[in-house]
C-alpha cells in the first residue's frame, strides 16, 4: 500500500541526514515500513526502511535529536536540524533532554 502524506514529516534518515517523508510504502506485515523522503542537502529521494527513520528534534514537543543521528550516523554529526526544522534557539526555549 502507498500512502501520500497529507502533511510531510520533517525526519533525519540514519547514514543520510535530514529531510522530508512525503509518502509511505507498506509491504505488509512482514516487511518495514518504507519512508519515501526528500533530503535536504541533496534534494535525492531515499526510500528508507522504518529502523532508519526517525523524527526531526523539536523541542516545543520535549524531542532532542536521536543518539543515532547525533553521534556521526548521518547528516552533520551534532544532530543539528535541517533548515526547516525547528531550532532550540528560540527565546525561552528549553534544552531538551536526551
Amino acid at each position: 500500500m502507498f500512502v501520500q502524506l497529507q502533511t510531510p514529516l520533517p525526519v533525519h534518515v540514519i547514514e543520510r541526514g535530514p529531510g522530508l517523508a512525503f509518502a509511505v510504502i507498506d509491504y505488509g506485515p512482514e516487511h518495514d515500513l518504507i519512508w519515501v523522503t526528500a533530503l535536504d542537502a541533496s534534494g535525492e529521494i531515499w526510500c528508507a526502511p522504518n529502523p532508519k527513520v526517525r523524527l526531526a528534534r523539536n523541542w516545543t514537543m520535549g524531542r532532542g535529536p536521536d543518539p543515532a543521528a547525533a553521534n556521526g550516523a548521518g547528516g552533520d554529526g551534532a544532530g543539528r536540524p535541517g533548515p526547516h526544522h525547528a531550532s532550540s534557539s528560540a527565546p525561552g526555549a528549553r534544552s531538551p533532554s536526551p
